[in-house]
């Protein structure tokens, strides 16, 4: 597992001399994920636009609403999830955030920690308009389950080979 040493919770002190631009909603988008999960979904609302545009590898949303149904259904069988923020970079409202998700799933890789590392790619005002982010899907899903899992390992280990 990679280090913590660079977790939410140090994003949220106040900016260093490098981060003096960012904006406080990006460092409220940060805190917002430090407390994030299936309880408190509300929170959402405080960064997120009504009119949000919200992509992933596995879908795209449009709209507050949809994004709190679809963050419930992801978070629903979620035991355990935190984020590791190992970057922010601003420029006019826009940010890229990179991370690593840790998360425990009941169904996946028999309920053991996942590691996944990723960024988000965010557009604000006041609050964030669109949010996409870009991870690799096999490591985070289909290389979890019992047989796609080994199979995917199978053909990663013949290419790079």
């Amino acid at each position: 597992m990679p280090s913590t040493a660079n977790t939410v919770s140090h994003l949220t002190e106040p900016a260093s001399n490098n981060d003096l631009a960012r904006p406080q909603i990006i460092d409220d988008f940060i805190g917002m994920y430090q407390q994030l999960n299936k309880d408190s979904l509300h929170l959402l609302n405080q960064v997120y636009s009504d009119e949000i545009i919200f992509q992933d590898p596995l879908h795209k949303v449009e709209g507050i609403e949809h994004l709190s149904l679809y963050f419930a259904n992801l978070y629903a069988n979620v035991d355990h999830i935190e984020f590791d923020i190992k970057e922010v970079s601003c420029s006019h409202q826009q940010a890229a955030v990179f991370w690593a998700m840790h998360y425990r799933h009941s169904k996946l890789n028999n309920g053991q920690l996942i590691t996944v590392e990723g960024m988000s790619q965010l557009k604000f005002s006041d609050k964030i308009t669109a949010h996409r982010d870009y991870f690799d899907l096999g490591s985070m899903l289909y290389e979890q389950l019992p047989l796609v899992g080994r199979l995917i390992k199978f053909i990663k280990n013949k290419a790079s080979a």
